[in-house]
């Protein structure tokens, strides 16, 4: 779509990319009435926009149901979910002048494969395994894929991409650095710990946001113990969870045969403790390093 409808690139008059946070519907009425320069057509991107939630949508769908001709407006949901509720008259009318695609993530399989792929037209190889671990740590997303296979590829000296290969130069998403510091956590590797949640505050995201990924690691340890209790499968667990990746389920479950039931649980209640006093504490990244201290000398080690 930008190549059909931006010519002449992404710096020309004819492109405009909207951030979401904090995004009002007047700046997107501003995007949208702005004729196009020496071209047909404008593109307007808006990313991880919430068109559901907010006071913005009677305004959305006056903006909506006017569009010019001459404008393409594509909003993109990356980090956000994608969760429209049609019960509601004004999303229905939000919902009516817009076409939905969706790009799911690939089956593990296929993923698997596509991964070695890519690495062999590098001239490089690499195992399944160390695949599957490439695509849990980034989420498993291609376009994200894309850029660490390359660095990848560029940084091995050898024919074969190692653990330690990927390990050095791929960015892990934070769900990956959090999962590691539950790990870390449970096997009683403090320092390490220490280490993860500063690695997780050098992510510059809200600490509301860390402090959800932790607590839903924890979360999932909970039930990956209560599967270990009742001879459930990792297939229960992914189920249970919606886990799409066999590499995160047998993280899961090897991390979770070091602790307790009783462990795990009062891990949860400490996490949501922790979580309901951010949303008044000055101090949100020292609330995080006492419940990381508490959970490594504590809770999880009773």
């Amino acid at each position: 779509m930008r190549a059909l409808l931006c010519p002449d690139g992404l710096d020309g008059f004819n492109y405009t990319r909207l951030e979401g946070k904090g995004l009002e519907a007047n700046e997107i009425k501003d995007a949208v009435d702005t004729f196009p320069a020496f071209a047909e057509k404008t593109l307007v991107e808006i990313h991880d926009y919430d068109l559901f939630k907010g006071d913005d949508k009677e305004s959305l769908c006056k903006i909506f149901s006017d569009l010019p001709d001459y404008v393409c407006i594509v909003f993109i949901y990356s980090t956000i979910e994608y969760k429209p509720d049609s019960r509601q008259k004004q999303n229905k009318e939000i919902l009516k002048h817009a076409n939905v695609v969706e790009f799911v993530v690939q089956e593990q399989d296929k993923l698997i494969k596509w991964i070695r792929r890519h690495f062999m037209d590098a001239g490089k190889n690499i195992s399944s395994d160390d695949a599957q671990y490439l695509a849990f740590i980034t989420g498993g997303l291609m376009a994200t894929l894309n850029g660490e296979i390359e660095k990848a590829a560029a940084y091995s000296k050898h024919d074969r991409i190692t653990r330690n290969d990927i390990d050095a130069v791929v960015t892990p998403v934070l769900d990956t650095v959090a999962y590691k510091l539950t790990d870390a956590l449970v096997s009683r590797d403090n320092i390490r710990a220490l280490r993860l949640l500063d690695e997780l505050f050098q992510m510059r995201e809200a600490p509301h946001k860390l402090m959800f990924s932790i607590s839903l690691k924890m979360r999932q340890l909970l039930a990956a113990r209560i599967c270990i209790e009742n001879n459930l499968s990792k297939t229960k667990l992914m189920e249970m969870c919606g886990i799409r990746h066999e590499f995160q389920a047998n993280t899961l479950m090897s991390t979770a045969r070091k602790a307790t039931l009783p462990e795990c649980r009062n891990a949860v209640i400490s996490c949501s403790e922790t979580a309901l006093e951010l949303n008044s504490s000055p101090e949100p990244e020292s609330r995080m390093i006492e419940l990381v201290t508490k959970l490594a000398f504590g809770e999880l080690h009773k």
